[in-house]
């Protein structure tokens, strides 16, 4: 933390024995360079955690075994560092990008360095809501932190004060306010009528945990007197009466009771390692002296502070000793001496904000940190509102983080719309209703969108004005741990849409402007401003920034258990053209001038920051504009994401669907977008872009827009089949992740557009029709949705490699590839079906079909018969391949296959 006094900080344990003397003495520490002399102001014993940083000291213990066999998973860092590692993966071979890497690289061991200086360590540095924001202290207090670096004076205002701007403000001086612009407020416990101070100063209570636990009625002497007899032992602790007191011994020590008085008395003083060695006779014929044995050489050496000669097994033994807290925690009163003695000085639910007076005039802001915000009754202005429930009212968490088995099946769901009823639904309503639903779907991830507070909610969550706060039209943060609890129970990981790309621009709520400066968070100018939706650009290259959004992450993981994010809108905050531009493919376009190096090294860092803190996390990106690396090791040039997402593939579908006859599809060209980028790529046929404000969903194209003949006798069960067939191969070649929006399992036949003025915010279409789940072609479509996902969570279909394309027809319009032992089929000509068509397989045997989009109970027509349901092979040469199965492909139909036996020749 920029505040945290330096005595704080966790001092690093005295390294293992070395012997001083093997180091060659040097002339004096003004001969050493720059790099290795201590850092002023911090020190000698901390270091930054940054095997990287090329201003750290070289000679340093090597790390542990067990550090340098960390899981290499996207992020983790190991001990080879090769910049441009990945490119040789890829078969890359530009200079010029390679060069870039490198040079990003250097910026980056020098950002960490910056981080680590102020920091400590990336845990320290994504630590920021322990220390920021308004929290409980342990001493009658509510302590309150912000950072302003514009703010000339800074108080708060709120319930609690009848919103007076003096009565409780920053102190004068660095306690309240330090040089790195951090303002911190003490709000004091104030004392009921007729109730004294306490006699400590440093008197604790205890308001949480065995919150009724306490007051035992002991105090501080008779506290000091048991840790001496029974915790210190002879020699490791004394009082001293004076401060020169060591100094003094120290003294009479070495010239006796009856020392020189002055320069001219004291004489020639013999060398340090006579002296020394007079001493280490001394303290060997005191053998019954039990203090630990530390003592310090200097033979002029850089750092001789670190070659200490120590007696290791005085060293263990006090490294084995517990600190004395549990004594300190008898002197603890429990919770209700404190209501008793104290009134609270800002309540459970109280409103507030933070005042700032700026070159500019006075300002009220919504704190940066702030954990639940609330509009006013007009909704133009909001509030902070303090969230400190009583301990027996804290949500108790019961079930653990599961963990993903096989592939990600990810639905994507919106809390607000989430209901059948033309209203904002709420956290409780989405926890009982729809959370069993994508359970009984067979979808093992949630991904939320909307969740972080946002003042326009027509802005469907992604104009984010307060980072550390749940959305309050949805309901509480305890409803929130809750809905992320109950899927916890029914074994779904949440994944949360996380907007760090840009920000809302409103000054009122948001950070914009925030301390009345323009360069606060934000970048000044037009670099500031996102070209096309008017929203602020962070600044990834200050600090203070890269603390507050790496805290941010930690804080949903933290304080939420979120399981893990996706990035929304990479290309916004990777290019200072905000992505809107041309994209060809060549690598210039990834290096060049308009890239912002500092976004990528916030990503680094932020995926280092998450797979070393949290191990289990997982972390999506959203780039249209597939930035190479983005799903490579950190160490080897990659940015560290788990996985990324195909922007191409519901683009292509749409463009298929609104612009191309359905008899002139490209097989071809549909297999190149859907398998050019399989390693580690979200696939997904349509997700809330595809139907929201002003587009269709794909239901509403395929079934209204007439271009499609009908050729069933249910109307529409025939368009319905095109949809099945499009999401199976979308779902069955994507590189171990698939996303569904929510009511797209079913087909839902409505778009979705939130409450504008356009539509006189009217919330018809705001909403989902749940009621369709058990009528007509919803319900064959959404049973084919449902064994699509079973097939998948019994058989790890896409989690078996990369796709194999064996037959990819576009006069038959037959697309065949194998994934493992399965046989994927697709027939996507609407007007005829084949019969006695030959694929080609490479391994001879028994293929059983399990699965068929034109059963009956999907909607379709049922033309194969049970005796087609197991095909052997023949040894006729199709496809390139040894062997070829004869099949019967309905229209607009797709098989899977398995092979269940295998044939021996």
């Amino acid at each position: 933390m920029a505040s945290c006094p330096l005595f704080l900080m966790t001092p690093r344990p005295p390294p293992a024995l070395v012997d001083a003397s093997r180091f060659p003495p040097l002339a004096g520490s003004a001969d050493l360079p720059t790099s290795r002399r201590p850092r002023p102001g911090r020190r000698h014993g901390h270091r930054c955690d940054s095997s990287s940083s090329s201003s750290a000291p070289r000679d340093r213990p090597p790390r542990p075994r067990q550090q340098r066999q960390r899981s290499q998973r996207p992020g983790g860092r190991g001990d080879v560092v090769d910049p441009v590692g990945f490119l040789a993966k890829l078969g890359v071979s530009d200079r010029a990008f390679a060069q870039f890497l490198r040079d990003r690289h250097k910026a980056l061991k020098d950002r960490r360095w910056e981080l680590c200086s102020r920091f400590i360590d990336l845990k320290e540095a994504s630590s920021g809501f322990e220390l920021l924001g308004m929290h409980r202290h342990r001493q009658h207090r509510i302590d309150f932190m912000e950072w302003a670096p514009g703010a000339r004076y800074c108080s708060l205002v709120g319930d609690f004060n009848e919103w007076s701007p003096t009565e409780n403000c920053a102190r004068e001086g660095h306690l309240g306010h330090d040089d790195f612009g951090y303002w911190f407020i003490i709000l004091e416990d104030k004392l009921r009528d007729g109730q004294e101070p306490d006699e400590y100063f440093f008197q604790e209570y205890n308001y949480v945990d065995d919150y009724d636990k306490g007051d035992n009625g002991v105090d501080a002497e008779e506290i000091m007197h048991r840790m001496k007899e029974e915790y210190w032992e002879p020699g490791e602790i004394r009082s001293r009466k004076s401060q020169l007191e060591m100094v003094v011994k120290l003294y009479e020590q070495m010239f006796g009771p009856n020392g020189p008085q002055t320069e001219e008395e004291l004489g020639e003083i013999p060398d340090a390692q006579t002296r020394y060695n007079e001493w280490k006779s001394l303290q060997k014929a005191d053998s019954s002296s039990l203090s630990p044995s530390y003592d310090i050489i200097d033979n002029g050496q850089p750092f001789d502070i670190f070659n200490v000669v120590t007696d290791r097994a005085s060293f263990e033994k006090f490294q084995a000793k517990k600190p004395p807290l549990a004594y300190w925690v008898e002197m603890r009163k429990g919770r209700k001496a404190w209501l008793e003695k104290y009134v609270p000085t800002i309540s459970h639910k109280d409103k507030y904000r933070v005042y700032f007076n700026t070159p500019d005039g006075a300002l009220e802001r919504v704190p940066a940190w702030a954990t639940y915000v609330l509009p006013d009754t007009e909704g133009k202005q909001s509030y902070a509102v303090h969230w400190e429930p009583p301990p027996e009212e804290i949500y108790k968490w019961r079930f653990g983080r599961p963990k993903v088995k096989g592939s990600l099946r990810i639905y994507e769901s919106h809390v607000g719309i989430s209901g059948s009823e033309q209203k904002v639904s709420s956290f409780q309503e989405f926890t009982s209703k729809v959370l069993p639903h994508i359970k009984n779907s067979g979808y093992n991830a949630v991904q939320l969108i909307g969740v972080v507070e946002h003042k326009d909610y027509s802005s469907v969550g992604y104009k984010v004005t307060n980072y550390f706060a749940v959305s309050s039209r949805f309901g509480t943060p305890d409803d929130f741990k809750k809905l992320v609890d109950e899927a916890h129970g029914l074994g779904l990981v949440v994944l949360l849409d996380i907007v760090h790309s840009y920000a809302s621009a409103d000054e009122l709520v948001g950070l914009s402007l925030f301390d009345g400066s323009n360069d606060c968070y934000f970048h000044s100018g037009k670099r500031g401003h996102h070209k096309y939706w008017g929203t602020r650009m962070f600044k990834y290259d200050d600090v203070d920034v890269l603390h507050f959004l790496l805290s941010n992450l930690n804080w949903w993981v933290t304080e939420y258990r979120i399981d893990g994010f996706q990035f929304h809108s990479l290309s916004s905050m990777l290019y200072t053209h905000n992505g809107f531009s041309t994209f060809t493919g060549a690598m210039e376009e990834y290096c060049n001038q308009y890239v912002d190096k500092d976004a990528l090294i916030y990503l680094i860092l932020a995926n280092e920051m998450l797979h070393d803190l949290h191990p289990d996390i997982i972390t999506i990106a959203e780039d249209a504009t597939f930035y190479p690396g983005l799903c490579e090791l950190t160490t080897q040039g990659g940015l560290g994401f788990d996985y990324c997402v195909n922007l191409s593939v519901p683009e292509m579908w749409l463009w298929h669907l609104e612009n191309v006859p359905e008899q002139e599809w490209s097989m071809s060209k549909i297999m190149k977008v859907l398998v050019s980028r399989n390693q580690n790529m979200l696939s997904y046929v349509e997700n809330h872009n595809q139907s929201i404000s002003g587009r269709k969903s794909f239901a509403e194209i395929i079934l209204n827009s007439g271009k499609f003949s009908i050729r069933s006798v249910d109307d529409g069960l025939m368009e319905a089949s095109l949809l099945k067939i499009i999401k199976l191969i979308t779902f069955t070649t994507s590189g171990g992740a698939y996303l569904n929006f929510m009511g797209n399992e079913f087909a839902h036949p409505k778009r979705v557009e939130f409450p504008m003025s356009s539509n006189d915010y009217s919330f018809r279409l705001a909403n989902r029709q749940w009621e369709l789940l058990d009528k007509g072609f919803h319900k064959h479509f959404f049973d084919f949705d449902k064994d699509v996902m079973s097939l998948d969570e019994n058989e790890r279909i896409i989690s078996k490699g990369s796709p194999s394309i064996h037959h990819c027809d576009d006069t038959s319009m037959v697309i065949c590839f194998t994934r493992g032992p399965f046989l994927f089929v697709f027939n996507f000509n609407p007007e005829v079906s084949h019969q006695s068509y030959l694929v080609g397989v490479d391994e001879a045997g028994e293929y059983q079909l399990i699965l068929n989009t034109d059963e009956t109970k999907y909607g379709g027509r049922g033309e194969l018969k049970s005796s087609q349901y197991v095909r052997r092979t023949c040894d006729k040469r199709v496809d390139g391949c040894r062997n070829s199965l004869e099949l019967s492909l309905p229209l607009r139909s797709a098989q899977v296959y398995k092979l269940v036996r295998i044939l021996r020749i």
